[in-house]
C-alpha cells in the first residue's frame, strides 16, 4: 500500500465533546459564582467595553479568582479539566481507536485537533487529551506558574486561521511568517478536502462556512438534552447551507455521528484512489 495520506478531524470542545462549557463544571462554582451570573458580567462588560468576549471572559476568571484570594495556575486548570462531562463513546478512547482504523482501512493517516474558545490548560487535564495532534485553543501567559493574563484568545473568526495552520501543518500560535507565507496546494499537508470539522454553536460558524467553501466537511453535532432555543440554531446550520449532516453528540459504535463520519471518510478516501474490494 502507498502511504498513508494524513486526514484531519477537528473537534471545537465545549458542546462538541463535552456537555456545557468546562468553566461551568468546577471553576465558576469554586468563585462562588452561578454559570449565569459569570456569563451575564461578561456579556455586560463586553458591551460596555466594546471588547472580545473571549478576553473578557478570561479577564474575569483571573479577576475573580484574586478576589477569592485564588491565584490560578496550570496544574489547577488542568485538574478542572479532568471533571469534563464527555459525551457517550469517548471516555475510554474507544471512538479514536475505531476511526482511526476505519480510516487506516482506506488509505488515510487520520489525526484528531481541537480549535476551541475555551481554555487549553483545561482541555490538556481532560482525559482524552493524548487522542489529538495538537491543541488549538485560548489560554494564559504564566508568570513563576501563576496565570496573570491572556495569551491567547481564540473567538469565532480566529478559529478560521487555526484551519489554515493544519492545512500548512503549522503545530503552534506563535509562527505569523510560515502562516502568511506562500506554499503550494499540493505541498500542503493536510488537504482542506481531507478535513471533517465538528462543532455545535455559534462561534462555529464562520469555521463551517469556509471549511464549506474550500471542500472540507463540517459537521453539525448536538446534546439532546439542550432547549428548543439552542436546537432552532442547530435547523439553522443547515437551511444556511453552513454544514453537511448534523447528528447527536454520541460517539459510540453504530451511532448517527458514527456513521456519518465513517462516511465522509469513505468519500474523501474513494476521492484519492481508494476502491473497495469487489
Amino acid at each position: 500500500m502507498s502511504e498513508l495520506k494524513r486526514t484531519a478531524i477537528i473537534y471545537d470542545f465545549d458542546g462538541t465533546l463535552a456537555r456545557g462549557n468546562l468553566q461551568e463544571t468546577t471553576f465558576i462554582p469554586n468563585i462562588g459564582m452561578s454559570t449565569s451570573e459569570f456569563w451575564d458580567e461578561v456579556k455586560a462588560r463586553t458591551k460596555a467595553h466594546d471588547a472580545d468576549e473571549i478576553l473578557v471572559y478570561m479577564h474575569l476568571m483571573l479577576e475573580k479568582a484574586r478576589e477569592c484570594g485564588v491565584e490560578i495556575k496550570g496544574n489547577d486548570l488542568k485538574a478542572h479539566g479532568k471533571e469534563a462531562p464527555l459525551f457517550p463513546g469517548l471516555a475510554n478512547g474507544e471512538w479514536f481507536s475505531r476511526i482511526n482504523a476505519h480510516a487506516a482501512d482506506r488509505g488515510l493517516a487520520l489525526e484528531h485537533y481541537i480549535i476551541s474558545s475555551g481554555i487549553q490548560e483545561m482541555i490538556d487535564g481532560c482525559q482524552i487529551r493524548d487522542a489529538f495532534r495538537q491543541v488549538f485553543a485560548s489560554k494564559f501567559i504564566y508568570i513563576d506558574g501563576v496565570a496573570k493574563w491572556p495569551g491567547v484568545g481564540i473567538n469565532y473568526t480566529t478559529k478560521t486561521q487555526y484551519l489554515f495552520r493544519i492545512n500548512k501543518g503549522i503545530d503552534n500560535h506563535w509562527d505569523n511568517a510560515s502562516i502568511n507565507k506562500f506554499m503550494p496546494l499540493n505541498e500542503r499537508p493536510v488537504p482542506f478536502d481531507r478535513m471533517i470539522f465538528l462543532g455545535d454553536g455559534d462561534t462555529d460558524i464562520p469555521t463551517m462556512k469556509m471549511l464549506s467553501y474550500q471542500g472540507g466537511h463540517p459537521v453539525a453535532v448536538y446534546d439532546p438534552n439542550r432547549t428548543d432555543r439552542d436546537l432552532n440554531k442547530i435547523h439553522s446550520l443547515i437551511s444556511d447551507s453552513r454544514v453537511e449532516f448534523v447528528a447527536p453528540a454520541d460517539y459510540q459504535e453504530k451511532s448517527q455521528l458514527d456513521i456519518i463520519v465513517k462516511g465522509i471518510i469513505g468519500r474523501i478516501a474513494r476521492k484519492y484512489g481508494y476502491r473497495p474490494n469487489a
